[in-house]
């Protein structure tokens, strides 16, 4: 309860940094996790967040910061990257990071990023929507186009997913204030179960070249954050459940979870 949780972080990168060999084009998600019973109404004390990195293939977290005084994860995350060695590596953020100061903070570090775009870009979705908004037939006459499929079955499910991505992003107004922007993104789910058929798609931007397979790759590696790190937490280290509160307690023992 007493360790200074911004030098026992700062402690813990070091160690990981020691530990880890330089990997090359490891895939880095990003995203943030609530203990909800960290928090305590009596006193006012609000729950703690982590904003956490992940190193999907070599499964291990490489880094985290706390969202605090009035701080949310858009602030949080650049702080976050700045601590980590990105050259070469793909950082992926859901739609709560898709702002230009990620994007720049990714390729001032030398690394590639792809980002989710949803409704708090309006202007950017809105666009992006337009782009793929067309038949198949009329994607490969209009853009530069890259394409690629996976499937999956399991107990009954099947679930294909398609990836397009496209280089032609000048027409967007505001590509300029997106450094690096070189590439958008649609990803579309089809999912079967029995007689039941739903499809979504996701539209993302990234500074990648025109690779469908290895924009495909980084945005299903990003759910190894939530699948291999979040639920193992929660789970097995059942830490939404955990009500030590005191001091500085609740934030360093997430640490010691991370490194366990």
């Amino acid at each position: 309860a007493l360790i200074s949780p911004y030098q026992f972080q700062d402690r813990f990168s070091a160690w990981v940094a020691s530990v880890m060999p330089k990997f090359k084009e490891e895939i880095v998600p990003i995203d943030g996790k609530t203990l909800r019973r960290s928090g305590d109404r009596a006193s006012g004390k609000t729950a703690l967040h982590m904003v956490n990195a992940w190193a999907a293939k070599n499964r291990m977290v490489l880094g985290q910061f706390h969202c605090e005084g009035g701080l949310d994860e858009r602030a949080t995350i650049p702080e976050l990257l700045r601590v980590l060695a990105l050259k070469g590596c793909i950082v992926t953020v859901d739609a709560i990071g898709c702002y230009k100061s990620v994007a720049d903070q990714v390729i001032q570090q030398e690394g590639h990023y792809v980002l989710a775009v949803k409704k708090n870009q309006p202007k950017l979705l809105a666009h992006i929507q337009q782009v793929f908004d067309r038949t198949e037939r009329q994607l490969y006459r209009d853009l530069s186009v890259d394409y690629y499929q996976t499937y999956d079955e399991d107990h009954g499910r099947v679930e294909s997913r398609s990836y397009w991505t496209t280089d032609q992003v000048d027409a967007f107004e505001g590509r300029a204030a997106w450094r690096n922007l070189r590439l958008f993104g649609m990803v579309e789910t089809e999912r079967r179960v029995q007689d039941q058929v739903s499809v979504e798609r996701r539209y993302y931007i990234s500074s990648l070249d025109n690779d469908a397979k290895r924009f495909g790759q980084a945005v299903r590696s990003h759910w190894g954050i939530e699948n291999s790190l979040h639920w193992v937490l929660d789970v097995v280290f059942r830490e939404d459940h955990s009500r030590v509160r005191a001091g500085h307690a609740p934030k360093n023992l997430a640490v010691l979870r991370q490194i366990a």
